[in-house]
Protein backbone atom coordinates (compact mmCIF):
# COMPACT_ATOMS: atom_id res chain seq x y z
CA UNK A 1 0.00 0.00 0.00
CA UNK A 2 1.37 3.60 -1.30
CA UNK A 3 0.64 6.75 -0.71
CA UNK A 4 2.54 9.88 -2.05
CA UNK A 5 2.56 13.47 -0.60
CA UNK A 6 3.28 16.55 -2.82
CA UNK A 7 3.26 20.00 -1.29
CA UNK A 8 0.57 22.42 -2.06
CA UNK A 9 -1.91 18.88 -1.96
CA UNK A 10 -5.19 20.00 -0.07
CA UNK A 11 -6.31 17.76 2.81
CA UNK A 12 -9.17 16.14 0.74
CA UNK A 13 -6.76 15.60 -2.34
CA UNK A 14 -4.72 13.71 0.13
CA UNK A 15 -7.48 12.03 1.55
CA UNK A 16 -8.59 10.69 -1.86
CA UNK A 17 -4.98 9.76 -3.03
CA UNK A 18 -4.79 8.00 0.20
CA UNK A 19 -8.10 6.43 -0.48
CA UNK A 20 -7.18 5.19 -3.98
CA UNK A 21 -3.82 3.52 -3.05
CA UNK A 22 -5.08 2.04 0.53
CA UNK A 23 -8.21 -0.10 -0.24
CA UNK A 24 -10.33 -0.60 3.08
CA UNK A 25 -11.03 -4.14 2.13
CA UNK A 26 -7.24 -4.81 1.50
CA UNK A 27 -7.04 -3.71 5.75
CA UNK A 28 -6.89 -6.72 7.69
CA UNK A 29 -9.28 -6.43 10.21
CA UNK A 30 -8.16 -6.31 14.28
CA UNK A 31 -10.68 -7.95 16.45
CA UNK A 32 -12.25 -5.31 19.28
CA UNK A 33 -12.51 -7.58 22.09
CA UNK A 34 -8.74 -8.36 21.48
CA UNK A 35 -7.38 -5.25 21.08
CA UNK A 36 -9.10 -4.23 24.18
CA UNK A 37 -7.96 -6.93 26.20
CA UNK A 38 -4.49 -6.23 25.31
CA UNK A 39 -4.93 -2.09 26.29
CA UNK A 40 -6.36 -3.39 29.36
CA UNK A 41 -3.23 -5.54 30.16
CA UNK A 42 -0.72 -3.12 29.35
CA UNK A 43 -2.24 -0.27 31.07
CA UNK A 44 -2.98 -2.24 34.31
CA UNK A 45 0.53 -3.37 34.32
CA UNK A 46 2.16 0.25 34.31
CA UNK A 47 -1.07 2.15 36.24
CA UNK A 48 -0.17 0.37 39.17
CA UNK A 49 3.77 1.89 39.23
CA UNK A 50 4.57 5.00 40.78
CA UNK A 51 6.20 8.09 38.96
CA UNK A 52 10.09 7.13 38.55
CA UNK A 53 9.42 3.03 37.91
CA UNK A 54 7.29 3.91 35.21
CA UNK A 55 9.75 6.45 33.90
CA UNK A 56 12.60 3.76 33.82
CA UNK A 57 10.18 0.87 32.43
CA UNK A 58 9.34 2.91 29.51
CA UNK A 59 13.14 3.46 29.15
CA UNK A 60 13.79 -0.49 28.92
CA UNK A 61 11.02 -0.68 26.06
CA UNK A 62 12.20 1.88 24.19
CA UNK A 63 15.87 0.41 24.73
CA UNK A 64 14.44 -2.74 23.32
CA UNK A 65 12.59 -1.82 20.51
CA UNK A 66 15.40 -0.01 19.65
CA UNK A 67 18.14 -1.69 19.85
CA UNK A 68 17.02 -5.49 19.43
CA UNK A 69 19.33 -8.08 20.42
CA UNK A 70 19.44 -12.06 18.86
CA UNK A 71 20.65 -14.94 21.06
CA UNK A 72 23.71 -16.37 20.56
CA UNK A 73 25.55 -20.12 20.98
CA UNK A 74 29.32 -18.91 21.69
CA UNK A 75 30.71 -21.24 24.24
CA UNK A 76 32.83 -18.39 25.11
CA UNK A 77 30.06 -15.76 26.31
CA UNK A 78 26.45 -16.48 26.26
CA UNK A 79 25.26 -12.95 25.89
CA UNK A 80 22.97 -11.89 23.28
CA UNK A 81 24.57 -9.94 20.39
CA UNK A 82 22.99 -6.79 19.00
CA UNK A 83 21.06 -7.45 15.74
CA UNK A 84 22.35 -4.23 14.16
CA UNK A 85 26.18 -4.21 14.63
CA UNK A 86 26.42 -1.19 13.03
CA UNK A 87 24.71 0.36 16.63
CA UNK A 88 27.57 -0.89 19.04
CA UNK A 89 29.99 0.75 17.16
CA UNK A 90 28.31 3.79 17.71
CA UNK A 91 28.13 3.24 21.30
CA UNK A 92 31.49 2.55 21.52
CA UNK A 93 32.36 5.49 19.76
CA UNK A 94 29.93 7.77 21.80
CA UNK A 95 31.25 6.57 25.38
CA UNK A 96 35.09 6.87 23.83
CA UNK A 97 34.24 10.71 23.60
CA UNK A 98 32.97 12.17 26.71
CA UNK A 99 34.70 14.88 28.56
CA UNK A 100 36.27 13.24 31.35
CA UNK A 101 38.60 15.09 32.80
CA UNK A 102 41.76 14.18 35.14
CA UNK A 103 40.34 17.31 37.48
CA UNK A 104 36.89 18.39 37.63
CA UNK A 105 38.99 22.13 37.44
CA UNK A 106 39.57 21.56 33.81
CA UNK A 107 35.88 22.86 33.39
CA UNK A 108 37.35 26.22 33.35
CA UNK A 109 39.43 25.65 29.97
CA UNK A 110 35.79 23.86 28.65
CA UNK A 111 34.55 26.26 25.34
CA UNK A 112 30.75 24.93 24.57
CA UNK A 113 29.76 24.73 21.13
CA UNK A 114 26.41 23.66 19.97
CA UNK A 115 26.05 21.61 16.71
CA UNK A 116 23.30 21.13 15.13
CA UNK A 117 22.80 17.74 14.12
CA UNK A 118 20.94 18.28 10.41
CA UNK A 119 23.44 21.80 9.46
CA UNK A 120 27.12 20.37 9.94
CA UNK A 121 29.14 17.43 9.60
CA UNK A 122 30.16 16.13 12.38
CA UNK A 123 33.62 14.15 12.91
CA UNK A 124 33.46 10.63 13.25
CA UNK A 125 35.97 7.82 13.25
CA UNK A 126 33.35 5.61 12.12
CA UNK A 127 30.98 7.50 9.22
CA UNK A 128 27.92 7.81 12.17
CA UNK A 129 25.65 10.69 11.27
CA UNK A 130 25.39 13.75 13.76
CA UNK A 131 21.53 12.15 13.98
CA UNK A 132 23.09 8.91 15.04
CA UNK A 133 25.50 9.90 17.60
CA UNK A 134 22.79 12.07 19.35
CA UNK A 135 20.45 9.40 19.38
CA UNK A 136 22.85 7.25 21.26
CA UNK A 137 23.53 10.31 23.50
CA UNK A 138 19.92 10.99 24.20
CA UNK A 139 18.97 7.18 24.84
CA UNK A 140 21.40 6.19 27.40
CA UNK A 141 22.70 9.36 29.25
CA UNK A 142 18.68 9.45 30.80
CA UNK A 143 16.51 7.31 32.44
CA UNK A 144 13.47 9.66 30.52
CA UNK A 145 12.47 7.88 27.46
CA UNK A 146 13.82 8.85 23.96
CA UNK A 147 10.99 10.21 22.60
CA UNK A 148 10.53 11.49 19.17
CA UNK A 149 8.18 15.22 18.92
CA UNK A 150 5.97 15.45 16.39
CA UNK A 151 6.65 19.17 14.75
CA UNK A 152 9.63 21.43 14.64
CA UNK A 153 12.77 20.00 16.29
CA UNK A 154 16.85 21.08 16.02
CA UNK A 155 18.89 18.70 17.64
CA UNK A 156 22.30 19.91 19.00
CA UNK A 157 25.50 17.75 20.28
CA UNK A 158 26.67 19.88 22.90
CA UNK A 159 30.55 19.56 22.50
CA UNK A 160 33.90 20.80 23.78
CA UNK A 161 35.31 22.98 20.89
CA UNK A 162 38.76 22.32 21.65
CA UNK A 163 39.04 18.50 22.36
CA UNK A 164 35.76 17.75 20.21
CA UNK A 165 34.41 15.68 23.63
CA UNK A 166 30.80 15.50 24.23
CA UNK A 167 28.86 17.40 27.13
CA UNK A 168 25.79 16.65 26.43
CA UNK A 169 22.53 16.63 24.06
CA UNK A 170 19.84 19.19 23.73
CA UNK A 171 16.78 19.42 21.16
CA UNK A 172 14.34 22.39 20.67
CA UNK A 173 10.93 21.48 19.66
CA UNK A 174 7.70 22.99 19.07
CA UNK A 175 6.43 24.46 21.85
CA UNK A 176 3.23 23.17 23.82
CA UNK A 177 0.39 24.80 22.35
CA UNK A 178 -1.74 24.71 25.98
CA UNK A 179 0.21 26.04 29.01
CA UNK A 180 -2.06 27.84 31.46
CA UNK A 181 0.14 29.84 33.75
CA UNK A 182 2.71 30.39 30.92
CA UNK A 183 -0.18 31.60 28.73
CA UNK A 184 -1.23 33.82 31.59
CA UNK A 185 2.12 35.54 32.26
CA UNK A 186 2.48 36.08 28.38
CA UNK A 187 -1.27 37.58 27.73
CA UNK A 188 -1.75 35.83 25.86
CA UNK A 189 -4.93 35.61 23.02
CA UNK A 190 -5.86 31.93 22.17
CA UNK A 191 -6.64 32.69 18.03
CA UNK A 192 -3.56 34.43 18.06
CA UNK A 193 -1.32 32.33 20.07
CA UNK A 194 -2.51 29.28 17.60
CA UNK A 195 -2.66 30.70 14.43
CA UNK A 196 0.26 32.61 14.30
CA UNK A 197 2.57 33.27 17.14
CA UNK A 198 3.53 29.60 19.06
CA UNK A 199 5.99 29.41 16.45
CA UNK A 200 8.23 32.11 17.69
CA UNK A 201 8.48 30.28 20.89
CA UNK A 202 10.22 26.65 20.83
CA UNK A 203 10.49 24.04 24.14
CA UNK A 204 13.57 22.60 25.74
CA UNK A 205 12.37 19.13 24.87
CA UNK A 206 15.52 17.24 25.77
CA UNK A 207 18.32 18.83 28.06
CA UNK A 208 20.56 16.10 29.23
CA UNK A 209 24.66 16.77 30.48
CA UNK A 210 26.50 13.88 30.62
CA UNK A 211 28.12 12.39 33.61
CA UNK A 212 29.39 13.60 36.42
CA UNK A 213 29.42 16.13 34.68
CA UNK A 214 26.16 17.19 35.22
CA UNK A 215 26.30 15.96 38.98
CA UNK A 216 29.89 17.61 39.91
CA UNK A 217 29.00 20.47 37.83
CA UNK A 218 25.25 21.27 37.57
CA UNK A 219 26.02 20.57 33.46
CA UNK A 220 22.38 20.88 32.61
CA UNK A 221 22.31 24.44 34.19
CA UNK A 222 24.84 25.32 31.48
CA UNK A 223 23.00 23.51 28.72
CA UNK A 224 19.98 24.93 29.85
CA UNK A 225 21.23 28.19 29.79
CA UNK A 226 22.67 27.33 26.09
CA UNK A 227 18.93 26.67 25.21
CA UNK A 228 18.52 30.66 25.39
CA UNK A 229 21.76 31.12 23.46
CA UNK A 230 22.12 33.01 19.93
CA UNK A 231 23.06 29.20 18.40
CA UNK A 232 19.65 28.70 19.09
CA UNK A 233 18.14 31.96 18.48
CA UNK A 234 19.35 32.02 14.42
CA UNK A 235 18.85 27.83 14.06
CA UNK A 236 15.78 28.47 14.64
CA UNK A 237 15.05 31.83 12.22
CA UNK A 238 16.93 29.84 9.82
CA UNK A 239 15.18 26.77 9.54
CA UNK A 240 11.79 27.75 10.33
CA UNK A 241 12.22 31.56 8.94
CA UNK A 242 10.59 33.22 12.53
CA UNK A 243 11.85 35.21 14.96
CA UNK A 244 12.56 33.28 18.05
CA UNK A 245 11.90 35.87 21.21
CA UNK A 246 10.71 32.74 24.24
CA UNK A 247 11.85 29.38 25.27
CA UNK A 248 9.76 26.92 27.26
CA UNK A 249 10.85 23.46 29.50
CA UNK A 250 9.20 21.79 32.37
CA UNK A 251 10.80 19.89 34.80
CA UNK A 252 11.23 15.95 35.06
CA UNK A 253 9.31 15.09 37.99
CA UNK A 254 7.39 18.04 39.53
CA UNK A 255 6.29 18.32 43.08
CA UNK A 256 7.85 15.22 45.04
CA UNK A 257 9.53 15.03 48.38
CA UNK A 258 12.19 12.56 46.78
CA UNK A 259 12.91 15.51 44.07
CA UNK A 260 12.61 18.87 46.07
CA UNK A 261 14.18 20.91 43.55
CA UNK A 262 14.84 20.86 39.60
CA UNK A 263 17.23 22.08 37.43
CA UNK A 264 15.88 25.11 36.56
CA UNK A 265 15.06 26.69 39.83
CA UNK A 266 16.80 30.26 40.57
CA UNK A 267 18.35 29.59 37.17
CA UNK A 268 19.48 32.93 35.78
CA UNK A 269 17.16 33.98 32.71
CA UNK A 270 14.33 31.82 33.57
CA UNK A 271 11.63 32.09 35.61
CA UNK A 272 9.14 29.85 37.14
CA UNK A 273 5.68 30.22 35.98
CA UNK A 274 4.01 27.55 37.91
CA UNK A 275 2.64 23.90 37.29
CA UNK A 276 1.17 21.62 34.45
CA UNK A 277 -2.42 20.95 34.64
CA UNK A 278 -1.18 17.60 36.47
CA UNK A 279 -1.80 14.36 34.10
CA UNK A 280 0.74 12.37 32.18
CA UNK A 281 -0.75 9.36 29.80
CA UNK A 282 0.45 5.87 30.29
CA UNK A 283 1.58 4.20 26.90
CA UNK A 284 0.76 0.22 25.82
CA UNK A 285 3.35 -1.47 24.89
CA UNK A 286 4.55 -1.03 21.35
CA UNK A 287 2.76 -4.16 19.53
CA UNK A 288 -0.53 -2.76 21.44
CA UNK A 289 0.26 0.94 19.85
CA UNK A 290 0.49 -0.37 16.60
CA UNK A 291 -2.94 -3.14 17.10
CA UNK A 292 -4.45 0.41 17.63
CA UNK A 293 -3.35 2.29 14.50
CA UNK A 294 -4.35 -1.06 12.43
CA UNK A 295 -7.99 -1.12 14.32
CA UNK A 296 -8.56 2.74 13.68
CA UNK A 297 -7.05 2.34 9.90
CA UNK A 298 -9.82 -0.35 9.55
CA UNK A 299 -12.55 0.92 11.82
CA UNK A 300 -12.20 4.63 11.99
CA UNK A 301 -10.36 5.44 8.71
CA UNK A 302 -10.77 8.86 8.31
CA UNK A 303 -9.72 9.78 11.97
CA UNK A 304 -6.60 7.64 11.56
CA UNK A 305 -5.77 9.20 8.13
CA UNK A 306 -5.86 12.63 9.85
CA UNK A 307 -3.98 11.43 12.62
CA UNK A 308 -1.43 9.41 10.93
CA UNK A 309 -0.87 10.22 6.93
CA UNK A 310 -2.54 14.00 6.43
CA UNK A 311 0.27 16.41 6.06
CA UNK A 312 0.64 20.26 6.20
CA UNK A 313 2.07 21.71 3.32
CA UNK A 314 4.78 22.38 5.29
CA UNK A 315 5.23 18.47 5.05
CA UNK A 316 4.78 18.48 9.15
CA UNK A 317 1.69 16.29 10.85
CA UNK A 318 -2.07 17.93 9.75
CA UNK A 319 -2.77 17.18 13.53
CA UNK A 320 -0.80 18.06 16.45
CA UNK A 321 -0.29 15.28 19.73
CA UNK A 322 -1.43 12.75 16.79
CA UNK A 323 -0.68 9.60 19.11
CA UNK A 324 -2.22 10.88 22.59
CA UNK A 325 -4.96 11.88 20.60
CA UNK A 326 -5.42 8.32 19.02
CA UNK A 327 -4.83 6.90 21.80
CA UNK A 328 -7.69 8.76 23.69
CA UNK A 329 -10.23 8.41 20.85
CA UNK A 330 -9.35 4.64 20.88
CA UNK A 331 -9.65 4.42 24.95
CA UNK A 332 -13.33 6.04 24.86
CA UNK A 333 -14.70 3.57 22.14
CA UNK A 334 -13.44 0.34 24.01
CA UNK A 335 -15.21 1.74 27.60
CA UNK A 336 -10.53 1.62 28.92
CA UNK A 337 -12.06 2.69 32.66
CA UNK A 338 -10.24 6.21 33.05
CA UNK A 339 -7.79 5.03 36.41
CA UNK A 340 -5.92 3.16 33.88
CA UNK A 341 -5.30 5.94 31.55
CA UNK A 342 -3.25 8.55 33.36
CA UNK A 343 -1.65 9.63 36.36
CA UNK A 344 -1.31 12.84 38.39
CA UNK A 345 1.62 14.14 37.90
CA UNK A 346 2.47 18.16 37.74
CA UNK A 347 5.56 19.16 36.35
CA UNK A 348 7.16 22.59 36.84
CA UNK A 349 7.01 25.41 33.54
CA UNK A 350 9.72 27.61 33.31
CA UNK A 351 10.07 30.57 30.56
CA UNK A 352 13.19 32.10 28.84
CA UNK A 353 12.60 35.82 27.46
CA UNK A 354 15.26 36.33 24.73
CA UNK A 355 14.50 40.10 25.00
CA UNK A 356 12.73 42.72 27.65
CA UNK A 357 9.47 42.98 25.67
CA UNK A 358 8.97 39.35 24.34
CA UNK A 359 5.47 39.13 26.13
CA UNK A 360 4.53 42.39 23.78
CA UNK A 361 5.58 40.43 20.62
CA UNK A 362 3.78 37.56 21.12
CA UNK A 363 0.64 40.03 22.29
CA UNK A 364 1.56 41.15 18.55
CA UNK A 365 1.46 44.69 19.84
CA UNK A 366 5.04 45.35 18.47
CA UNK A 367 6.94 44.49 15.25
CA UNK A 368 10.14 41.95 15.23
CA UNK A 369 12.34 45.36 14.78
CA UNK A 370 11.26 47.83 17.85
CA UNK A 371 12.43 44.00 19.97
CA UNK A 372 14.72 44.93 22.78
CA UNK A 373 17.75 42.60 23.88
CA UNK A 374 17.19 41.34 27.36
CA UNK A 375 20.74 39.91 27.86
CA UNK A 376 24.09 39.18 25.95
CA UNK A 377 22.72 35.62 24.63
CA UNK A 378 26.22 34.38 23.17
CA UNK A 379 27.65 31.02 24.09
CA UNK A 380 30.75 32.35 25.85
CA UNK A 381 28.61 34.62 28.06
CA UNK A 382 26.21 32.16 29.34
CA UNK A 383 29.23 30.01 29.55
CA UNK A 384 31.00 32.60 31.85
CA UNK A 385 27.10 32.91 33.82
CA UNK A 386 27.72 28.86 34.56
CA UNK A 387 30.83 28.54 35.46
CA UNK A 388 31.55 31.30 37.75
CA UNK A 389 27.70 31.25 39.27
CA UNK A 390 26.92 27.40 39.53
CA UNK A 391 29.43 25.21 38.61
CA UNK A 392 32.56 26.51 40.64
CA UNK A 393 30.02 26.78 43.87
CA UNK A 394 28.91 23.33 43.49
CA UNK A 395 32.31 22.02 43.05
CA UNK A 396 33.66 23.28 45.88
CA UNK A 397 30.65 22.27 47.79
CA UNK A 398 31.29 18.26 46.86
CA UNK A 399 35.05 18.24 47.11
CA UNK A 400 33.93 19.66 51.19
CA UNK A 401 32.54 16.67 51.18
CA UNK A 402 34.84 14.58 49.56
CA UNK A 403 31.54 13.81 47.27
CA UNK A 404 32.88 14.16 43.93
CA UNK A 405 32.19 11.82 41.47
CA UNK A 406 33.73 9.84 38.76
CA UNK A 407 30.89 7.87 37.85
CA UNK A 408 29.53 8.09 33.94
CA UNK A 409 25.78 6.62 34.22
CA UNK A 410 25.28 5.31 30.85
CA UNK A 411 22.63 2.85 30.36
CA UNK A 412 23.48 0.71 27.28
CA UNK A 413 23.85 -1.93 29.57
CA UNK A 414 19.85 -2.44 29.89
CA UNK A 415 20.12 -3.57 25.79
CA UNK A 416 20.88 -7.31 27.77
CA UNK A 417 19.15 -7.06 30.70
CA UNK A 418 15.68 -7.75 31.83
CA UNK A 419 13.13 -5.91 33.23
CA UNK A 420 13.80 -7.13 36.42
CA UNK A 421 17.69 -6.71 36.40
CA UNK A 422 16.56 -3.35 34.89
CA UNK A 423 15.05 -2.32 37.70
CA UNK A 424 17.28 -3.46 40.85
CA UNK A 425 20.41 -2.10 38.96
CA UNK A 426 18.77 1.27 37.87
CA UNK A 427 15.42 2.62 40.00
CA UNK A 428 17.37 4.22 42.71
CA UNK A 429 19.21 6.12 39.55
CA UNK A 430 16.09 7.51 38.11
CA UNK A 431 15.77 11.72 38.73
CA UNK A 432 19.31 11.87 40.01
Amino acid sequence: MTYSWKKGMSIDDQWQSWQDNNPLDKIEAVDTDTLKEAVIKDLSYVSAMDVKEYTLYQKWCEVKDRYPTIETNSFFDDKPAMSKPEQAVVIQEVKNNFWLPEDPEEYLELQPELVWTDGAEVQSHTNAKGSEIWNALRTFLSTMKNNSNIGRNLNFLIRDKVTKKYLGVTCMSSDFLDLTPRDEYIGWDRVAKTQRMINHTCIGSTIVPIQPLGYNLVGGKLLALLCLSDTVEKTWEYQYKDKLVGVTTTSLYGKTKVIPLSQYDRLKHWKKMGWTAGSVSYEPRKPTRMMIQNWLKKNHTYKYFEWYVAKKDTGQPHKRDHRNRSHTFTYNQLGIDKKLIKSEHARGIYFGELYNNTKEFLREEIKVDQLERRFDNSVEALTDIWKNKYAKKRLANLKKQDRVSKETHFYDDIIYMTWQETKDKYLQQVGR
